[in-house]
């Protein structure tokens, strides 16, 4: 399978090459879910209660992700690092020590999920009547924790070591079985909900399956369990792993904070219609965020081996084209959703009301889009290069301490209504965002100048103990 040189070709092949292939799984991803949730909501006579049902499981599902992405985010840099450090065997167990954290962690979740699950689900809000779907869903989709969180996880391990069409291959499979599967399992067999549950469980393992098995026989390093005597040496790498994937693990959980918290206050200012017109906005959100991901995660590996190999110019470079493409990208959407913004929103909804209601709000929610792109860029640069403390830090930032008060204080206590919810993002992406990347700027720029410098002087000193012995 076609690889990707981080050592030689040049940082933009490297990043459009890792970055294709994972832009079209994540399109593949968006779709499966989309269509999911078409096929549920076609369920008869309990589509639309089912769908809630799946709503309300959903947060959930997002915290089982975000203990994947802890692993999968936190140990893909540190493996590339060391990568481009020529240290295979130090790459070897920081690969092995997050597969086996993984391991332990969902069937540590799977114990504890299952008998809380009927709390957790009334916790979020299912009713009595939504709880005779959403529980049972949630009853099957927990016995693939394992492979959900697996392959979520080491997929970040294919890419880092440039299988950028593998990694894209495990989640089509997935995806494609799980649109195939879907209407069998719901509408053939008739087991709606549970078949949906099935469906995906089955897609989930398959794509596990693949995950392991390209990383046990086909990629260059091996993936394995830690061996008992290994665990203590490991220590270092499982805290430095847990460290920097916390980033990625507050950010998810942030996401369904704040949109727990917009739902909240617009239920308040503007009735159900608004919280309606917020779930169109999230979707298109959604929809025009997955190439911005694609590139932050494909030239995530780009920046990591390049920093392990102390290549600095190779990382200017890498940081250079990802502004030049994520801004350039923004640039073409934004004007779409300012233009013509009711051509987005007809994708999801094609109630006149809605579609009026949602157009003010879509324009204010994406008003300093461009801001967004430099809390991206700044995020993914101090994940890449492992800035524990500084990934933390801007994840919390920009959802907690700016989005989070704004979402109450602009519609409640400056009177702004519904807007106040949907101008909040913005002055988050304005604040936040400029913010996380000037920090960036002015820490790792010097940074890599001194990369440089050390780089020079240990030249020079080889150059001279090369003439030393030259003369003897």
């Amino acid at each position: 399978m076609k690889r990707i040189d981080f050592e030689n070709d040049t940082v933009t092949r490297n990043i459009v090459n890792a970055a294709f292939p994972l832009l079209i799984a994540q399109i593949m991803s968006l779709l499966y879910n989309v269509v999911d949730r078409i096929y549920i909501a076609r369920i008869p006579s309990i589509g639309t209660y089912a769908l809630g049902a799946i709503g309300l499981c959903f947060p959930l599902i997002v915290i089982i992700n975000a203990f994947a992405n802890l692993f999968g985010s936190g140990g893909a840099p540190l493996f590339s690092i060391s990568r481009g450090e020529k240290n295979s065997t130090k790459a070897n167990l920081v690969m092995n020590t997050s597969f086996t954290m993984l391991v332990l962690c969902s069937i540590v979740l799977m114990i504890v999920l299952y008998p809380l699950l009927k709390p957790i689900l009334t916790l979020f809000g299912t009713s009595s009547s939504a709880m005779k779907y959403a529980y049972p869903y949630m009853m099957i989709y927990l016995i693939g924790t394992l492979p959900s969180m697996l392959t979520l996880g080491m997929n970040p391990f294919i890419n880092a070591q440039g299988y950028s069409t593998a990694g894209m291959c495990s989640v089509l499979i997935g995806a494609i079985m799980n649109l195939v599967l879907d209407p069998i399992f719901i509408f053939l067999f008739r087991l709606g909900i549970q078949g949906a549950a099935i469906a995906t469980l089955i897609s989930q393992c398959v794509s596990a399956i693949f995950v392991y098995c390209f990383l046990k026989n086909r990629s260059e390093l091996k993936v394995r369990l830690l061996k008992k005597e290994e665990w203590i040496d490991c220590k270092r790498y499982a805290q430095n792993i847990v460290s920097l994937g916390s980033s990625s693990f507050i950010m998810q959980l942030t996401n369904s904070l704040v949109s727990i918290c917009c739902n909240n206050v617009l239920s308040i200012t503007g009735g159900d219609i608004y919280i309606s017109v917020m779930t169109i906005i999230s979707s298109v959100r959604q929809l025009v965020e997955t190439p911005i991901h694609a590139i932050n995660d494909g030239s995530s590996p780009v920046l990591s081996y390049n920093y392990g190999a102390r290549r600095a110019e190779r990382i200017r470079k890498a940081i250079k084209v990802i502004s030049i493409l994520v801004f350039g990208y923004t640039a073409i959407v934004w004007s779409f959703i300012i233009l013509i913004p009711h051509i987005l929103i007809q994708v999801f909804s094609s109630d006149s009301v809605l579609i009026r209601n949602t157009v003010p709000a879509l324009k204010q929610y994406f008003a300093a889009f461009i801001f967004m792109d430099l809390q991206y860029i700044g995020q993914n640069v101090f994940k890449s290069l492992n800035k524990k403390k500084q990934a933390i830090f801007f994840s919390i930032l920009r959802k907690v301490i700016i989005v989070v008060p704004l979402t109450y204080i602009m519609p409640l206590y400056l009177h702004m209504g519904t807007d106040g919810v949907f101008l909040a993002e913005p002055v988050s992406n304005v604040i936040g965002g400029t913010l996380c990347f000037v920090t960036m700027l002015v820490t790792i720029m010097p940074e890599l100048k001194r990369m440089e410098n050390k780089n020079v002087i240990e030249c020079q000193l080889t150059i001279e103990e090369e003439i030393v012995e030259l003369e003897k």
